[in-house]
């Protein structure tokens, strides 16, 4: 049996980022990957921009890390040639109604140490974007668009280089944790075992599933998955649009918002769809047309000029919710030793939006908890 300092179930982008830090920090490092290439569920299925940190919760972890990764990331795309752009971004009010939940997400901004919001009448922000329509808007300057393959390729590089390594078609298939060490059976071509001090499940949709099955910790004390599925929609022709443009939010979600890719394309998305697959490995990522008329009735609150026709299905991704439909939205969830009791393991569950923006500051939040001591086993 093979031992390895340290192991990261997962290639997406956070996955990527912790196994980046474990090897640059000087451990023997491999990232575990199912499929058959890196990022290929929710890593590659979102909207790609790189979020200032507006609405989260003051003292969260999604308020904190996105915080202090993106200009984090946003170094990191410059130093790495990793193509990005701060486009910016308006958050909208369409009635008067919504405008003291504006005034919410600009307190909230200024408490997660968000300084740069501007605060817009109607006439200034159709000024920014002709096309909108609003009874005010804050603009953030920070909000950016990113390549986020390129992320992970430098992200996986970085790793490599570091003397790390990366499998895929490696699915985990158990876990016995134990004081000494963990020992993962990986299965593939050839199954085999691998036992390490450090193991980190950053599985995404598949994490809650994969730590229940772990021996060693109570299975009790792990989170029931949820799943929200975002459908998008992309604009057919040119968007008059520059900037993103968002709603004011909503439940489980921050509403069918306008975003650009690089090239300047515009799509729509996401909105809010839960879903209750059997796994993961079930869920239908179609997207069905008949979803475009809520998107454009939504759309034309901010934009009434949106033509007839020019919506067309795009694709679609999940995120890995930790609460139920109806419920209050929840943090990111980091079980270290001091949570479960077990030296070397971290598990992350819910780690969606703004997980892509926030990778660089997870990985280091990470290494801490792998740090901790474990607490007495409770009985």
């Amino acid at each position: 049996m093979e031992r390895i300092d340290a192991v990261v179930i997962g290639a997406g982008v956070v996955g990527l980022a912790i196994a980046r830090a474990l090897a640059l920090g000087g451990r023997e490092t491999v990232v575990l990957e199912r499929a058959e290439a890196i990022g290929t569920v929710t890593s590659s299925r979102n909207s790609e921009v790189i979020h200032a940190g507006l609405y989260y919760p003051s003292g969260s972890l999604k308020a904190r890390l996105c915080v202090a990764g993106r200009e984090r990331l946003y170094a990191y795309c410059d130093s790495h040639g990793v193509e990005h752009r701060r486009c910016g971004k308006l958050i909208v009010a369409t009635a008067t109604a919504q405008i003291d939940k504006l005034r919410q997400i600009a307190g909230q901004a200024e408490a997660n140490g968000v300084h740069d919001l501007r605060w817009l009448d109607a006439g200034q922000a159709q000024a920014l974007e002709p096309a909108l329509r609003s009874v005010a808007a804050l603009h953030s300057p920070s909000t950016g668009i990113i390549d986020s393959h390129g992320l992970m390729l430098a992200l996986q590089g970085d790793l490599e280089r570091a003397g790390g390594n990366l499998a895929l078609c490696s699915p985990v298939l158990a876990v016995r944790c134990g004081a000494a060490g963990h020992v993962l059976q990986v299965g593939g071509d050839a199954e085999m075992e691998i036992e390490t001090g450090l193991l980190v499940n950053s599985a995404g949709l598949w994490a809650p599933g994969l730590a229940v099955a772990m021996q060693g910790i109570d299975p009790a004390r792990m989170p029931k998955a949820h799943y929200a599925k975002g459908n998008y929609f992309a604009l057919s022709g040119r968007s008059p649009f520059t900037r993103l443009i968002y709603p004011v939010p909503e439940d489980a979600g921050l509403g069918v918002h306008l975003t650009l890719d690089l090239a300047g394309q515009a799509r729509f998305g996401p909105d809010v769809e839960w879903i209750e697959p059997a796994s993961p490995d079930q869920i239908d990522y179609r997207v069905d047309p008949a979803r475009g008329l809520g998107f454009e009735a939504e759309i034309r609150r901010y934009w009434p000029g949106l033509p007839e026709g020019r919506l067309q299905p795009a694709y679609s991704g999940v995120r890995p919710k930790l609460q139920a439909r109806g419920e209050a939205a929840r943090d990111f969830a980091m079980q270290g030793p001091a949570e479960h009791g077990m030296a070397g393991l971290v598990n992350l569950f819910g780690i969606e939006s703004p997980g892509l923006t926030a990778c660089l500051a997870i990985a280091d939040e990470v290494l801490s908890r792998l740090a901790e001591a474990p607490i007495a086993r409770r009985r």
